[in-house]
């Protein structure tokens, strides 16, 4: 199974969809809350590339993007086989 890192804040309806799809496919997924963090926030906005919003989702260390772009994956048939990896 890849590895699914996801960064979200307790209150951001996008996380819990995201985090939902990923529990329909039964991945398994770090979580890191970036709400009262500045250190962990400055670090996601890093890694995605300067994107501040959250979620902001990693499959293996590549960045995906948020809940949007993590269901696009899934209508294109692209999110089972990286999940598989």
């Amino acid at each position: 199974m890849a590895r699914v890192e996801i960064y979200t804040t307790p209150w951001c309806p996008y996380c819990l969809a995201a985090k939902r799809l990923l529990a329909t496919k039964g991945a398994a997924y770090e979580e890191t809350d970036v709400s009262g963090d500045s250190d962990k926030r400055q670090e996601m906005m890093a890694r995605a590339q300067g994107r501040y919003t959250v979620p902001q989702i990693f499959i293996d260390g590549t960045p995906i993007g948020g809940c949007d772009e993590l269901h696009a994956l899934d209508r294109a048939g692209k999110l089972d086989p990286m999940l598989a990896a």
